[in-house]
């Protein structure tokens, strides 16, 4: 079947992955007239609930902290489970329980399972990600870390070593990979990967360091894509921008060199255009976005084979990694703005009902900067992009005049539309090998008529949309010479930020590793000859 488990490490990660689990579950049908284009077996989990009938839930494991799952519990619709009985020990009196004072369900929630229409969600009414979320998880999926509490200002989950040390001292009392994944890896029948969404810039990175070492001696020719999360550094504190980026790059030497595909993901208002309007202060937000990227980035990967051929994770990390040694990918977006026009704001119309609000921001039309000019008429650009980008003073005024070469991009492209039964979805073959040889770009691409779907779970963050209509969707993830950019300024602020002690080998990691995206088109030649 194919199966994908789904891991989600943090607060931010978690706000992703409710968007895309309630995407997945708007692709269930419920009558024969109907029938999906999702196989819901890699995602979802078949088992039996509490009243005996069959369910299908996430699977995914979902890591946070005390506190973060808002108003989520493991006890739901279709499971139940005991409370755990209190162990008296060598104590001969009587137990006392303390519980937090709980935390009350919004309005959206309490209609859900009242079976009433849930009014609209507001940035004001979505506190937590559970807030938002329309699907039951069965409670192994559900892992709550009690060593430290969300947004905590006495013990902060936000410096590498602490997330590292938190799984070290966890891994080594449970055996992580053994009491929580193994169930999950041996009930799929041929698991296609793991698909891995996590904080990078903050102690999820380490969390998630050591977990992909796990997976890895357990694992280790599984499929491994990570979608790191970063938040965008106009919204960090100064004091705090160079611990973040310094998580940053631990993250990225540790984890992006264990992983098939490593995907950085951040939104930076000023890199939006302007048909998206969005607040920047509320996560709920800025996952929206990064969740319909990531959604139709992997979409081919869950489709059913009748009638065309499932791309799986395997051939899209060999599309993109045609050297064998490049594995950071950027993620980038467009929405297709003639599906959009359906009445929610009249064309021509200018959207100004963000700009009352001093923390939503207005988006700006997207600067040239990242806009390929090199083999125009067959590498696609596109709206937004959500790879970091260099933002330190150090990094003004040098950018690089060269043009950017892309070595692989793959295309995903979903709207109503049927799709032409002529068209490639790939170079194969001989065509592959003579790209190569050439220095050409390896493109992947693919179409699929299933539009974005805009729920009621989801923010008024597009114009000229409204909650039930849909999106048509482009999508690519690509690999070229501009990720040594972001590497070297990384590698720059360890030089600056580390310790003495593990600075070299830090900066030596990523030197390596942005030498990477030089080699073969940029390895110190003074003349672009290739």
């Amino acid at each position: 079947m194919h199966e994908i488990i789904t891991l989600q490490l943090g607060q931010r990660s978690n706000y992703v992955a409710t968007h895309f689990w309630n995407t997945q579950e708007s692709y269930f049908t419920y009558s024969a007239d109907q029938e999906s284009l999702v196989d819901h077996d890699i995602h979802f989990r078949p088992g039996i609930g509490a009243d005996g009938n069959e369910t299908f839930t996430p699977r995914t494991l979902i890591y946070d902290l005390k506190g973060g799952f808002g108003t989520l519990k493991k006890i739901n619709a279709l499971y139940e489970i005991d409370e755990p009985a209190v162990a008296h020990g060598l104590w001969n009196g009587p137990a006392v329980v303390q519980r937090q004072e709980v935390i009350q369900q919004n309005a959206y929630q309490q209609s859900l399972e009242e079976g009433l229409e849930p009014p609209p969600l507001t940035t004001e009414s979505v506190r937590y990600w559970s807030d938002f979320n329309r699907v039951y998880f069965h409670p192994k999926s559900i892992v709550q870390l009690n060593e430290y509490e969300l947004n905590s200002s006495l013990m902060p989950f936000e410096n590498w070593s602490v997330g590292e040390e938190l799984f070290n001292s966890l891994d080594k009392e449970h055996d992580l990979l053994d009491r929580d994944l193994r169930s999950f890896a041996e009930e799929a029948d041929h698991m296609q990967g793991i698909q891995i969404i996590s904080g990078i810039d903050d102690a999820w990175g380490g969390f998630a360091a050591r977990y992909m070492d796990r997976i890895r001696d357990e694992y280790g020719k599984t499929t491994v894509c990570v979608w790191g999360v970063e938040d965008a550094i106009k919204s960090i504190p100064r004091e705090k921008r160079f611990i973040r980026m310094s998580n940053a790059a631990r993250s990225v030497s540790e984890i992006a060199s264990q992983a098939s595909l490593f995907i950085p993901m951040t939104v930076q208002s000023a890199m939006l255009p302007s048909y998206v309007v969005i607040d920047m202060q509320s996560q709920w937000h800025v996952s929206g976005l990064l969740s319909a990227a990531l959604e139709t980035m992997t979409l081919p990967s869950r489709l059913k084979v009748q009638g065309r051929n499932r791309e799986t994770m395997d051939q899209l990390v060999n599309a993109l990694n045609v050297n064998g040694n490049q594995n950071i990918a950027k993620l980038r977006m467009s929405i297709d703005q003639k599906e959009a026009l359906n009445g929610h704001d009249r064309p021509g119309r200018s959207n100004v009902r963000a700009q009352s609000r001093d923390t939503r921001m207005r988006s700006q039309d997207r600067r040239a900067e990242e806009v390929q000019d090199v083999e125009k008429d067959e590498v696609s650009t596109f709206d937004m992009v959500f790879f970091p980008p260099e933002s330190l003073e150090q990094s003004r005024g040098q950018r690089s005049t060269k043009k950017t070469h892309v070595f692989g991009q793959a295309e995903s492209l979903r709207s109503s539309g049927d799709v032409p039964a002529d068209e490639a979805t790939e170079d194969e073959g001989f065509e592959r090998a003579r790209r190569r040889a050439a220095g050409l770009p390896i493109i992947q691409k693919s179409r699929t008529p299933l539009p974005f779907p805009l729920l009621d779970s989801f923010p008024h963050i597009f114009a000229r949309t409204s909650s039930g209509s849909s999106l048509g969707v482009r999508t690519s993830l690509s690999i070229d010479t501009t990720i040594a950019s972001r590497i070297k300024e990384l590698q720059s602020i360890v030089n600056r930020a580390i310790g003495v002690d593990e600075r070299e080998a830090l900066a030596n990691s990523l030197g390596e590793m942005a030498e990477a995206y030089e080699e073969g088109w940029d390895s110190g030649s003074d003349e672009n000859d290739d």
